[in-house]
């Protein structure tokens, strides 16, 4: 039985009412009208021709061959697309696990990344280190490994940290897997908003045969509405399992969703440009606000992302703070119990800040009256 999942309770209840999103995981959408008018001819006629019946499970092959070629050593038959990344990474779990598995995740995390795995099987978390920018312990990895592991799941860049993994710590989370043939499940949603390319990671799919790779247009590219994710891996055995599993899933994509998000990745280099300058300009006023409460807020920029989980050192809590923020300002944020693990002790006393929406300035402004407010 899986438990509520808190971070979806909570924005249920404010994220379509509170004024300011100020804690949005994705980016600044498009509308239909302009990622239409960035359609080349052939994309457009794709558009208008579409008829609007069932679709391939494993998705169309002009999307599958597009999102192929944002790896290196991947081809358009070791991809599976799924209604979003949340369905891949269900899937992903009920395929490679049994109830006598073993899994690895790392804490904080997405729910999702502990909740589905532990509704199988034993799951061992691994605590990112808060007071040493969010490092992973391979040594502690290491200690976990069990001879019925049979998943370590990642995630880089972090939610809700940001944090970027090294390449050297990537290649020993690798080394360590590929001794009893562990699988590698990497969630890569944030892949390409780095805050430079020199600390870009590889894929994981392309570097480890029994690698899993997770994306989706949802953060990066800023489209969610699409609802389209995938998996990458060359362990094809694994890849067709997963679309059986699909079967009972979503069966297959909305039409018109793969059109949208093929004409998306023929000009993500433009998508992918403006998203960048978003970000940049919103963490210069991030960094201004922070550097104005010093005794309230511990603030490091991220490594990559559109996302951030300073500390809160205010008296009242986190918690508190979250609450009357969003009910007296209509400013939300995520408080620490979102992100509370069962397998650790996480930090209670961070939020999860999002930096990805066009309408910063105004929510920061807001914010800062209310903190105004309050010191009065």
């Amino acid at each position: 039985m899986l438990p509520d999942f808190k971070l979806e309770t909570y924005f249920s209840k404010w994220e379509f009412t509170a004024r300011y999103h100020m804690c949005a995981s994705d980016m600044e959408s498009l509308s239909v009208k302009e990622l239409l008018a960035m359609a080349g001819d052939e994309d457009r006629r794709l558009w208008d021709d579409l008829r609007l019946g069932y679709t391939e499970t494993f998705g169309m092959p002009a999307l599958r061959q597009a999102i192929a070629n944002t790896y290196d050593n991947i081809d358009e038959s070791e991809l599976l697309t799924f209604a979003g990344a949340e369905e891949g990474i269900f899937a992903a779990m009920q395929v490679l696990l049994t109830a006598d598995d073993h899994a690895i995740v790392i804490t904080p995390n997405y729910q999702a990344a502990e909740t589905v795995p532990g509704s199988i099987c034993e799951v061992t978390g691994l605590a990112l280190d808060p007071d040493d920018n969010w490092e992973l312990d391979i040594a502690a990895l290491r200690e976990a490994i069990r001879p019925n592991t049979r998943i370590i799941s990642i995630n880089c860049p972090h939610n809700p940290t940001g944090k970027v993994f090294s390449h050297q710590a990537l290649e020993q989370i690798i080394a360590i897997a590929r001794e009893t043939g562990i699988y590698v499940f990497s969630d890569e949603v944030y892949r390409l908003l780095e805050r430079s390319e020199e600390i870009r990671l590889p894929q994981v799919a392309d570097i480890y045969e029994r690698g899993l790779s997770l994306n989706v247009m949802s953060k990066a590219y800023g489209l969610p509405g699409l609802r389209i994710g995938w998996i990458a891996t060359r362990d094809r055995e694994v890849l067709s399992r997963m679309e059986r599993a699909k079967h009972y899933l979503s069966i297959c994509n909305s039409g018109p969703s793969e059109v949208l998000a093929l004409i998306a990745l023929n000009v993500s280099d433009y998508i992918l440009k403006r998203n960048r300058g978003i970000i940049d300009d919103n963490l210069k006023l991030l960094n201004a606000f922070f550097a104005d409460y010093p005794k309230l807020f511990e603030w490091t920029v991220p490594d990559g992302g559109c996302i951030g989980y300073p500390r809160y050192a205010g008296a009242d809590g986190v918690e508190s703070f979250c609450e009357e923020l969003v009910e007296q300002s209509g400013v939300l944020l995520l408080p620490a119990s979102v992100y509370r693990s069962a397998l650790n002790t996480t930090p209670t006393d961070r939020f999860r800040i999002g930096f990805g929406r066009a309408n910063m300035g105004e929510g920061l402004q807001v914010l800062r009256e209310f903190m105004e407010t309050r010191n009065a």
